[in-house]
């Protein structure tokens, strides 16, 4: 891969130009998620099966007959994409021992769910698989919500966004829980290699999308992906919400790769959290002293992962 650069005019040559999701799918304009997975199977290319949870991703891109997917893909249940993943990795494995797979072809499996099926219904499967250590990606496609269904909280929801089932009045704030720590946790299984990503980041998404299709053993990507329709912000400001949320210091980007984080990149100055907060309209009720509590949480989150980056770099 190219080194990164934020120089998009450098772009369309550097990327892939294979598409492996087909346009004129049912996607929301502008939608975020479905531009991260644009950018994820450009890296994994055609050597690559696909278990799809029910989800945004998975209605915009199978209506019967048809499908948006040029690459083998497949629909699982809301909770079990990665039990799926690690099934069809265990064929292969045991079609391999018969002689009947080629020994040298390496298959990118990935799992693919968002932060529902991934942080709340999916949790226990995506453990397990990833402690039985099955030779698979998992894809989280982060846009903070049941979106598919109608906009209800998950526990990936950041504090203080409105939802239908967290909605924001007189006696609530909208969500009162800090959004799961998910790719942390996932870290605790000590796998060989983890990254957020950001389509915004289409280089940095890419070479850390690389890295974990060609690591042999459990990897997981955390996607940030952009929803104009659930978080209520203009259609054409996905790739700036993206790096707002970066720039903020909300969505940090930063790999572990054995044992180790480090943060690429690191942001010095930090533009303020509001920046991020204001466009969106899931976040129009809150109060200023909401915003100030807002950015307190998320520079406590950050300096905390520095100083873990900090740690691991000196050791």
């Amino acid at each position: 891969m190219a080194e990164q650069t934020d120089d998009l005019e450098f772009l369309p040559r550097l990327l892939p130009p294979q598409e492996f999701v087909a346009e004129g799918n049912r996607a929301c304009q502008g939608c975020g998620e479905l531009l991260a997975l644009r950018q994820l199977f450009k890296a994994a290319g055609p050597d690559t099966i696909v278990c799809s949870a029910t989800g945004c991703m998975e209605i915009i891109s199978s209506p019967y007959p048809e499908t948006a997917w040029r690459i083998p893909w497949m629909h699982v249940a809301f909770e079990n994409a990665a039990s799926v993943a690690a099934g069809v990795e265990a064929g292969i494995k045991i079609l391999r021992k018969k002689g009947r797979y080629p020994a040298d072809r390496r298959i990118n499996i990935v799992a693919i769910a968002g932060d529902g099926g991934t942080a709340d219904i999916g949790l226990q499967a995506l453990s397990g698989a990833l402690e039985r250590w099955h030779d698979f990606t998992y894809i989280c496609t982060d846009n903070e919500a049941y979106m598919n269904t109608g906009i209800q909280r998950s526990s990936s929801t950041p504090y203080g966004a409105a939802t239908t089932t967290s909605p924001a009045g007189k006696l609530s704030i909208g969500q009162q829980t800090q959004k799961k720590n998910l790719p942390m946790i996932v870290a605790a299984h000590d796998i060989p290699y983890l990254a957020t990503c950001c389509p915004s980041y289409p280089l940095d998404l890419m070479n850390k999308a690389r890295r974990a299709f060609e690591t042999i053993g459990p990897t997981y990507l955390h996607a940030f992906s952009a929803c104009p329709t659930g978080w209520r912000h203009p259609i054409d400001m996905a790739v700036e919400i993206g790096r707002l949320a970066v720039e903020t210091g909300v969505f940090p980007l930063y790999e572990v790769a054995g044992g180790k984080l480090k943060i690429n990149p690191v942001i010095e100055k930090r533009k303020p959290v509001i920046e991020y907060l204001k466009p969106q309209g899931r976040f129009r009720h809150l109060k200023p002293e909401d915003i100030e509590e807002i950015q307190r949480l998320v520079d406590e989150n950050y300096e905390r992962l520095v100083r873990r980056a900090e740690c691991d770099a000196s050791e």
